[in-house]
């Protein structure tokens, strides 16, 4: 028995040694295995947080934060939900999600489709980059385009804003405006401030109206007429005499596009926003005189906009405060509102201005927010293929309910060509720019605006 414990002894070293070894092999495989295991592994964490890293920020100037954009695009597409719209299958969403991805993947052969006649239109676009072609559609004040609280000149805050924003447009208004050679200095130094940036000039526009709303008559002395609605009995031949007249008084300071005539009808009594703006209180009336009014604006040399379709005299609300109501029927629009848009546009109106009435008995929406009333009603039904525009979009009516990005997103999605006055220019271009990034908005649908920009740019000569 002592013979045979000393042997086992004497075998203890040999099995250490052999474990040693054995744990050493071990150790040499994994070490190979861990040296030359396959590349993919190595990747696919960085390939994802890559592409997190590209998804487009908010704003440049930090505004907002991806949560807030996530709560954006919900509200957004609650809008245009139905109250009683079903829960959508799983398969739905796989549906809507390939049709995205299609979206996506077509976008750089669609953006680069040429929709313009001109050839030479075609290339500026090409040209464009996709933030030149979005800010293109927008006409703000030189307040919203340079953070100052008043611009009555225009110098290195201009030209470097419109390094950051080269946008389509800018609307002056009283408080801007302090003699004629003052405007007439502003808006040239802004024009060629524009052409150190862009080799597309400026909208420079303004609301002369006459009567009511006359900026230049109020500020300039220009010429001085009433409200239009006190000399309606004066007929097509006063309508355009006096449109022709305020064209070229405001064409001779620098300016090119007007948004007027009103082409309205003051239906209803109690609407104050309108009121005397209005031409007549009679539907048909209104058109003839409207006409004849765009005629006048045209020939006197500026860019007219009739405005505010469907039609803001049946509200008894302020689209300016807040929400404003029409309980019109599109039976009822056609045979009343629809009648003096009809005739100005077969008049040769260059834009028409869609208001944010929020039409009850139709689809509930703002007008300016409806795909219904831009593209399905005033785009094919009436035959429209001019510059749609929407009023303010910092009116209450639109920004005690919605972000600057949403309205954005959602009138370009409607069918609209130009975005007027947003309350916040930077989230509204970003939320566009986002729009597009996603393939929720294709960049040929941006296209297609800057085309209908560029061309009425170029038939009016500023181009």
């Amino acid at each position: 028995m002592a013979k045979k414990k000393k042997v086992k002894r004497s075998n203890i070293p040999l099995l250490v040694i052999l474990l040693l070894i054995t744990g050493a092999c071990s150790a040499a495989a994994f070490y190979g295995y861990m040296k030359n295991r396959p590349a993919e592994n190595d990747t696919a964490l960085p390939q994802t947080v890559k592409q997190e890293s590209e998804k487009p920020s908010v704003s440049d100037d930090g505004q907002g934060s991806s949560a807030e954009e996530n709560a954006s695009s919900q509200n957004t597409d609650d809008t245009q939900m139905p109250k009683d719209a079903p829960a959508e299958k799983p398969s739905d969403n796989a549906v809507q999600a390939d049709v995205k991805s299609d979206a996506k993947q077509d976008k750089s052969d669609t953006a680069e489709a040429a929709v313009s006649d001109d050839a030479r239109i075609n290339e500026l676009v090409a040209n464009m980059t996709l933030h030149d072609k979005i800010c293109q559609m927008f006409i703000v004040t030189p307040e919203s385009l340079t953070g100052y609280s008043l611009v009555t000149e225009s110098g290195l805050a201009t030209l470097e804003s419109l390094k950051k924003y080269p946008v389509g447009g800018l609307i002056y208004f009283s408080e801007n405006l302090e003699s004629k050679d003052q405007a007439k200095t502003m808006i040239s130094a802004t024009q060629e401030s524009n052409s150190e940036v862009s080799d597309i000039p400026l909208f420079i526009s303004v609301d002369e109206e006459g009567g009511v709303v006359a900026r230049c008559a109020e500020k300039l002395g220009t010429t001085e007429f009433s409200p239009m609605y006190t000399y309606r009995a004066e007929g097509v031949d006063k309508a355009y005499s006096n449109a022709y007249t305020i064209a070229q008084d405001i064409a001779s300071l620098g300016f090119n596009l007007d948004f007027a005539p009103v082409a309205d009808t003051w239906s209803n009594p109690d609407n104050s926003v309108i009121g005397t703006r209005a031409y007549s209180d009679d539907f048909s009336e209104t058109a003839e005189l409207v006409a004849s009014a765009v005629k006048g604006f045209s020939d006197g040399g500026v860019a007219c906009t009739i405005k505010h379709f469907p039609g803001h005299g049946d509200t008894a609300e302020d689209s300016h405060i807040g929400m404003a109501c029409s309980y019109k029927t599109i039976a009822e629009l056609e045979k009343q509102e629809y009648l003096a848009f009809e005739s100005g546009i077969a008049a040769g109106a260059d834009m028409v201005m869609v208001g944010h009435i929020t039409m009850v008995n139709v689809d509930n929406m703002p007008a300016s927010l409806s795909k219904t009333f831009i593209t399905d009603e005033l785009r094919n039904k009436l035959g429209f293929d001019g510059i749609i525009i929407t009023d303010a979009l910092g009116m209450g009516a639109l920004s005690n309910y919605y972000s600057s990005d949403e309205i954005a997103v959602e009138v370009v999605r409607a069918g609209g060509d130009i975005l007027l006055m947003p309350a916040d220019l930077s989230r509204a271009v970003t939320g566009i720019e986002n729009a597009v990034a996603s393939g929720e908005i294709t960049e040929q649908r941006i296209n297609e605006s800057v085309v209908r920009i560029l061309e009425l740019k170029k038939k009016r000569g500023i181009l």
